[in-house]
């Protein structure tokens, strides 16, 4: 049994035997249509149109956005945060394996680490110095031990 494949003119939806696959190039990839000659004409002024638009025209980069600041101040003198983490699990706490760490978390380590807390006089963000920190960790671990 013959088939007679007809094909459609995918712009105009015309059928004709002058409707063809037609591929064409455009922004570096590969497309293909079924066009009659006349609008292949067309696709061909377009693109003729186009390729000269680009010859004329400037890329424009998307601007990147711009990444959170590092929080540079020293929370830890001689520890990592890889330190805190093997700490507190081995306190029984749950911490992430990877990412920001909670004060509560560093408060307690440096608490039971003070060789741990930053130069004495420094500030932290939150306005104590070190040794208050030291302290208020201290008292903190203190109050929530028996939690």
């Amino acid at each position: 049994m013959a088939q007679k494949v007809i094909l459609v003119d995918d712009l105009d939806h015309s059928e004709g035997d002058d409707v063809a696959r037609r591929e064409f190039p455009l922004l570096n990839r590969t497309f293909a249509i079924d066009l009659s000659d006349a609008n292949q004409q067309r696709l061909s002024e377009a693109l003729a149109f186009i390729e000269e638009v680009l010859e004329n025209a400037r890329e424009v980069k998307q601007a990147s956005r711009s990444k959170k600041a590092a929080d540079t101040s020293p929370r830890l003198r001689g520890y990592t945060l890889t330190d805190v983490r093997e700490w507190a699990r081995e306190q029984g706490l749950d911490v992430p394996p990877r990412g920001k760490m909670a004060d509560e978390v560093i408060e307690r380590f440096v608490a039971a680490h003070p060789d741990a807390a930053p130069d004495a006089g420094q500030e932290d963000p939150a306005g104590q110095s070190a040794e208050d920190s030291a302290e208020t960790a201290a008292a903190h671990a203190e109050a929530t031990a028996g939690v």
